[in-house]
């Protein structure tokens, strides 16, 4: 089916839902570069500004109870997932209202509750951990699957080819979504990589591989039902390719000198929001007034969540030492399960 039909047969409301996920989206990425020129955000920041109808698409596309891991352009995938944009603007500034108490930052959202298992600062990091979270699904007899972002940098480091062997020989059921915005940090596809076709580096490890047009919503949301339909019902992995495009730079204080202004004029010819909005318009699913609305609502949105950042609390000296690994008190409940007999 292609997206002219989809946009045809889909709900109207469905539609107008994917066009306001994907602005808010924007607009918070939009409020997180301002606070973080104004100092209320430090560290590393990367922004998801021209790649929002991966993330929509994709997310749409799963139950409510599957589990999703990701990289570090991860604020958007977490507000999908179910946090509130709050609480991830407040992880940003490191206060102790954040999704992981401030201590994890841009790269390391996490959020158990929604089965959001992070961002990873570690490029290729989160992959063999979706092989672990599909290995747990399975070894508990559940039906979820796991969805795992990373962008075409990962696909040349070696956990990307050993957590996809691992997947393929175990049948597990995760589906790999590569957001390839043809860049690496500054580094484009082609001069990394002697294959081009990332489809192709993946090609050798026995899976289902799809590609999607990662700039048009109704496309990766069509894509990616396919192969959680398939990975859900085989319980074996997938591999997806979503081609797209980040407007900004790699990080937020890159000024991406690596591309020309009229490389990055046509990549937003082809912006995701604008030709969701035009769709809406043309087909007369909604007034141009009335997606002005979901705009203004999503930037009161937006505006709600910097000022609850600002007045939330940085945690505690104390803080830093919860929830972090104790060694010696596992070991101690080791030995205590064993001495009663439990397993």
């Amino acid at each position: 089916m292609n997206t002219a039909e989809m946009a045809t047969e889909m709900p109207a409301d469905d539609l107008v839902k994917l066009y306001g996920q994907m602005v808010l989206i924007r607009l918070f990425e939009e409020k997180t570069n301002e606070m973080y020129h104004r100092g209320h955000i430090s560290g590393y920041c990367h922004l998801y500004i021209g790649e929002e109808a991966v993330a929509v698409g994709a997310l749409n596309a799963l139950r409510p109870d599957d589990y999703v891991i990701g990289a570090y352009r991860d604020h958007g995938h977490a507000i999908l997932k179910g946090s509130d944009p709050k609480r991830v603007m407040a992880e940003l500034f490191g206060k102790i209202t954040g999704v992981s108490k401030g201590k994890g930052g841009s790269m390391h959202m996490f959020n158990r509750e929604t089965r959001f298992f992070g961002g990873d600062g570690i490029v290729a990091g989160e992959l063999p951990l979706a092989v672990g979270l599909a290995f747990a699904v399975e070894y508990r007899g559940g039906d979820e699957i796991v969805l795992c972002f990373f962008g075409d940098g990962a696909v040349n480091e070696g956990g990307f080819h050993e957590a996809l062997n691992l997947a393929a020989l175990w049948n597990l059921p995760v589906i790999f979504l590569c957001e390839n915005n043809e860049w690496g940090m500054g580094t484009p596809v082609a001069s990394a990589s002697c294959s081009i076709e990332l489809t192709e580096r993946a090609s050798g490890h026995c899976m289902r591989i799809e590609k999607t047009d990662g700039m048009d919503v109704l496309a990766v949301l069509d894509t990616t039902r396919r192969a959680v339909q398939y990975c859900r019902g085989t319980r074996k992995p997938v591999f997806v390719e979503a081609v797209t495009q980040r407007f900004v730079g790699h990080s937020i204080t890159d000024p991406q000198i690596y591309r020309t202004k009229e490389e990055i004029a046509k990549a937003k010819k082809r912006d995701p929001i604008e030709a969701m909005k035009k769709r809406l318009i043309d087909q007369r699913i909604r007034l141009p007034q009335e997606l002005n609305e979901i705009q203004q609502q999503a930037a009161r949105e937006v505006e709600e969540a910097a000022e609850f950042a600002k007045e939330s609390e940085f945690p505690r000296p104390e803080e830093l030492c919860a929830d972090v690994w104790d060694l010696d008190h596992f070991a101690q409940e080791v030995k205590d399960a064993l001495s009663s007999g439990r397993s």
